[in-house]
């Protein structure tokens, strides 16, 4: 992609000086602009940005050093370079305490003109660099990252280390960790940032095509072959290539995978002679990679190929607070895509959001924030607006009143154990405890039950056998009026426990209770 050339502004009010200056700088390729009054300059510079500035110091209006102070103040970062007849040292000290890059002295030679420009952009150039990348290796950002963990604090170091080099690095993690936002880092940390990034899904390749994409294919090469195609080899050549998946890559495929790595060459399908190419190879799995080579689904020898450098992402579940920064970073990007006035979290909803497991990783989170952003609008993401599932996880290690318990208990039957009644006078009989029994097949969630105190033993007379349970038969509309209510009650007239007790949407809720407060069921 070609940069635009250079905005240079030239804010010169003597006529004759001015076109003179324009030719000199046309010949060069810049874009110019010119101001004959400082105060005209300071409106161009905020409305449009230049790159670099000549400054005459003497305007019509104020001078060029209150104009330099003006800049700086709004935060024009162009390079300045001050042009004036006047030649002594203490304009040219002033100059530079204010900010000025260079000095030019009128009148002035287009090789001096020349080098001193070039020289200003080039530093300025430089120190935008360098802001980009001191932003990039901030605290809790790294190249599109989000994440001040120490686990990932490791990857941002891993990959710092290997972006120079030739390497081939292989990334695994869950689905959803970011393994090409991974790649994507190591390819702009290394010095073929400016050179293609190219990304290939082997599992979404159908085999027969799979050697067409990597190393494209000639006019004719087979059915369907209309025209020759460039191959994914090609494309990033000088760049990076990105085998997403590669552990479904079928081990035909492998090989020839396996001397392209080796030799940098290959054949497109069709094609007579081989072609070479410089790529630097990431590759990435959901899989781990030594058990499909122990299985035998990925060949051994391609394995230590590429698996040069390792870079393990770790889930969400395990980088702490940065699920609450990532969602806080995404509820911002989705606000402005959807038009929506979403600023934060609430402090209750951030404790869900950290409680929360993430089995989908990053991508779910961000599914879940689209989510509230499409069906909500407010300053303040509350917990009534999150699935029902993050609540859940939120309310689960509270209620202290409760007893946890890893599975649900069946209570003793009294028949099943008789207690025979002492002879009077005597201490009162103590009935034999009976071992609690767990359910064969424990449910999926843990189940709290009330333990109250212990009431002292008794000697109770024999039971008749009990009778067979009989189910109460009630109509749906009541059970769930009573269970509604029973969820209201237990937490306290919470909606968002109780919906989440209930595991239904807290809206189902509110509209329940608005519909028989309208008829007079409830106060």
């Amino acid at each position: 992609m070609t940069r635009p050339p250079p905005r240079i502004l030239l804010v010169e009010d003597t006529p004759t000086q001015a076109e003179v200056a324009k030719a000199l700088l046309r010949d060069m390729g810049l874009e110019i602009r010119h101001a004959e009054t400082a105060g005209r300059a300071l409106a161009d510079a905020l409305a449009n940005p230049p790159d670099a500035i000549l400054l005459d110091l003497e305007l019509p209006d104020f001078g060029g050093f209150e104009l330099m102070q003006k800049l700086r103040a709004e935060g024009v970062e162009a390079a300045i370079i001050v042009v004036t007849a006047n030649a002594s040292v203490n304009t040219a000290v002033e100059a530079m305490r204010q900010g000025a890059m260079d000095f030019i002295v009128k009148p002035y030679a287009k090789a001096r003109l020349t080098v001193t420009l070039n020289n200003a952009l080039e530093k300025r150039a430089l120190t935008q660099e360098l802001k980009t990348v001191k932003a990039q290796l901030s605290r809790d950002r790294f190249f599109g990252f989000i994440g001040a963990s120490a686990a990932m604090q490791a990857v941002y170091r891993t990959i710092e280390g290997v972006a120079a080099s030739r390497a081939s690095v292989f990334i695994t993690g869950e689905s959803g960790t970011g393994k090409e936002l991974a790649a994507e880092a190591v390819h702009k940390a290394s010095p073929r940032a400016a050179k293609p990034f190219v990304a290939l899904n082997c599992g979404a390749i159908p085999r027969d095509l799979l050697e067409s994409e990597v190393f494209g294919h000639v006019k004719g090469a087979f059915t369907g072959a209309t025209d020759n195609r460039v191959g994914a080899a090609k494309q990033a050549d000088g760049g990076t290539l990105f085998l997403d998946e590669i552990g479904e890559m079928p081990l035909e495929m492998q090989v020839k995978l396996l001397r392209f790595v080796q030799t940098g060459s290959f054949q497109p399908v069709g094609a007579s002679r081989p072609e070479k190419v410089d790529v630097r190879f990431v590759c990435a799995t959901n899989r781990d990679p030594l058990a499909e080579v122990e299985a035998g689904r990925f060949r051994e020898d391609l394995y230590y190929r590429l698996y040069v450098v390792p870079v393990e992402l770790p889930p969400l579940r395990e980088r702490g607070t940065d699920s609450v920064l990532i969602a806080r970073a995404l509820l911002a990007t989705l606000s402005r895509e959807e038009g929506k006035h979403f600023r934060g979290f609430s402090p209750e909803a951030e404790r869900a959001i950290m409680a929360y497991a993430w089995p989908g990783n990053v991508r779910q989170l961000q599914n879940v924030v689209r989510n509230v952003v499409v069906l909500h609008d407010a300053e303040v993401v509350e917990p009534a607006m999150l699935p029902p599932m993050l609540l859940r996880a939120a309310i689960r290690p509270t209620a202290p009143h409760l007893t946890p318990m890893a599975a649900p208990v069946v209570a003793p039957v009294v028949a099943a154990a008789p207690v025979v009644a002492a002879p009077a006078m005597a201490e009162p009989a103590v009935a034999e405890p009976v071992p609690v029994q767990a359910l064969p097949v424990p449910l999926p969630e843990p189940i709290f039950v009330p333990v109250p105190p212990s009431p002292p033993a008794l000697a109770l007379p024999p039971l008749p056998p009990p009778l067979p349970s009989v189910p109460v038969i009630e109509p749906l509309a009541v059970m769930e009026k009573r269970l509604i209510l029973a969820a209201l009650a237990e937490t306290s007239q919470d909606v968002a426990r109780a919906a989440a007790l209930l595991e239904i949407n807290p809206s189902t809720v509110y509209r329940k209770l608005q519909a028989w407060k309208t008829a007079g069921e409830i106060p």
